[in-house]
């Protein structure tokens, strides 16, 4: 319902502004751009499509083999006691967690094309789950959910994915290097700590939602665990020049992930199964996958697209450095702000914005490093609730819109805040 309402506003809003630079600006140009927007981001939509089919079958195809190989179940018992607490809807030991444990690693290790396709597992099993009629779902006979309403667990599950934890921004850094910074690892630790806070606010507020009980000893010691273990690689990265943090932090990603594919396989052998033959059954449904999202896909982006070829975004950014200016708050920040809010809408869209944002003000300028600071602070959140929700058919996504956007603007303000202490 909320992705309705939001996928109608866009329309609407474009609409409206559109006439209004038509009539009394004498723009003629808007409505043919946004149109142009319509077929532009059509073919996007199809060609991510396209371009996940072969990501998803290669790593659906790889999930399935550790799936038979036991690795999958063996995580799952290891983080039952933390996720039985996050997730209480999930019967304890459930092999969801092992596939939920994986994604979230993939994307901290800024590893997209494995997350998505594990993302996508996730949601499938997340959904086939018996689960009580609560917060708007409707139960049937068998205590299965309504088919299209969004469970707790899912909307747990994509708010740690929108609030977009990473630990290891490599292509922002790739950017920054390649647009000239003196320093381009600078705003790592800020990034660190912006999505850090980002993801807890998610966290939280997902948790109030659903009435889950954050203060028990276990989630206690976990998250002050997960401080820790972000404080050494603060410190760890603190150390090392320009090139050694690029080495380290490529190399130890892709390590993580083929040492994964090999565990797997090692495991696959030791229970005596046909490897490929595994691979191939996983394999089959990322293909279906693919071809599920694109309609979902194409929906989300061409109300993307139509907004921001009506100009209402940059009306949105004059609107908001007018009132900032109006009370007297520092404005240094509002040229990185188009950054901040398409992030949400459009990960390539957010990363246009933040290159130009370093090409216009320069790559060591405040501007440059704050949008920087902002694509790495949080995830595209209207992207990921059409690709998850959009594979398993859920259309009624209760709260996890309001989650998603809450995580997304506690990441905007805390990547301000700390952009101002450390560059400033």
């Amino acid at each position: 319902m909320v992705l309705n309402y939001i996928f109608i506003a866009f329309f609407l809003i474009a609409f409206v502004i559109a006439l209004v630079k038509l009539v009394f600006m004498g723009d003629i140009t808007v409505f043919p751009a946004m149109i142009d927007s319509t077929f532009s981001s059509s073919k996007t939509a199809f060609e991510i499509s396209l371009g996940l089919t072969g990501v998803l079958s290669l790593w659906l195809g790889i999930m399935k083999i550790g799936e038979k190989g036991g690795v999958v179940d063996a995580l799952a018992k290891v983080l039952s006691p933390v996720f039985t607490k996050l997730f209480p809807d999930i019967p304890k030991g459930h092999p969801v967690y092992g596939t939920i444990f994986m994604n979230i690693a993939a994307n901290m290790l800024g590893l997209d094309n494995a997350a998505t396709p594990m993302g996508l597992k996730a949601m499938k099993e997340l959904k086939s789950l018996p689960n009580p009629s609560q917060g708007g779902a409707t139960a049937h006979g068998d205590g299965s959910v309504q088919s299209d309403t969004a469970t707790n667990p899912m909307i747990m599950f994509l708010v740690l994915n929108t609030s977009g934890l990473t630990l290891i921004p490599v292509s922002i850094m790739v950017y920054r290097a390649q647009l000239g910074a003196a320093n381009p690892t600078d705003i790592f630790i800020p990034i660190l700590l912006a999505t850090f806070f980002s993801t807890l606010t998610g966290i939280v507020v997902t948790s109030m939602y659903q009435k889950i009980n954050l203060l028990n000893r276990t989630l206690m010691l976990t998250f002050g665990g997960m401080i820790l273990a972000v404080a050494g690689v603060i410190w760890g990265f603190s150390v090392m020049d320009k090139d050694t943090m690029d080495v380290v932090s490529t190399t130890s990603a892709n390590i993580i992930l083929m040492t994964i594919i090999v565990t797997f396989i090692l495991a696959a052998m030791r229970r005596k199964v046909n490897v490929y033959d595994a691979f191939i059954e996983g394999a089959k449904e990322g293909f279906k996958t693919a071809i599920t999202i694109i309609p979902y896909l194409v929906a989300i982006l061409v109300g993307i697209g139509v907004f921001r070829a009506s100009g209402a975004m940059d009306w949105l950014i004059q609107g908001i450095a007018w009132c900032i200016e109006q009370c007297g708050i520092n404005t240094d920040f509002v040229g990185a702000l188009p950054t901040a809010l398409m992030k949400p809408l459009s990960g390539s869209g957010a990363r246009g914005m933040m290159v130009d944002a370093m090409t216009q003000y320069g790559a060591d300028s405040f501007v440059g490093r704050l949008s920087s600071v902002f694509q790495g602070s949080t995830d595209t959140t209207f992207y990921v609730l059409a690709v998850y929700f959009g594979s398993i058919g859920v259309r009624n996504t209760r709260h996890a819109v309001s989650c998603g956007l809450a995580a997304d603007f506690a990441g905007i303000i805390a990547a301000i805040v700390i952009c101002y202490l450390f560059f400033a």
